[in-house]
C-alpha cells in the first residue's frame, strides 16, 4: 500500500471521527455550567481601565467623511 493511499484512508475515517469529537468537546467545554462568569469577566476585560465618558455626538468628526473634504 502506497503511503498516499494509506494516509488518505486514514483522514477519511479515523482523523474525521476524532475532529468531529473534538469539536463537540469544545463546545460542551465551552457551554460548561459555571463558565458564564469567565466569559463575562472576558467580555468586560477591555473596559476595565475606561475612566473617561465617550464623547458626544456633537463633536466634529475625524477622517475623510467631513464636510471640509468635499
Amino acid at each position: 500500500m502506497e503511503t498516499y493511499t494509506m494516509l488518505r484512508s486514514f483522514a477519511d475515517s479515523w482523523h474525521l471521527l476524532f475532529m468531529f469529537v473534538f469539536f463537540i468537546g469544545m463546545v460542551l467545554f465551552l457551554f460548561r455550567p459555571g463558565s458564564t462568569k469567565v466569559h463575562d469577566e472576558s467580555a468586560r476585560m477591555i473596559f476595565r481601565n475606561d475612566d473617561r465618558p465617550a464623547p458626544s455626538d456633537e463633536a466634529p468628526a475625524s477622517g475623510r467623511n467631513t464636510e471640509e473634504g468635499r
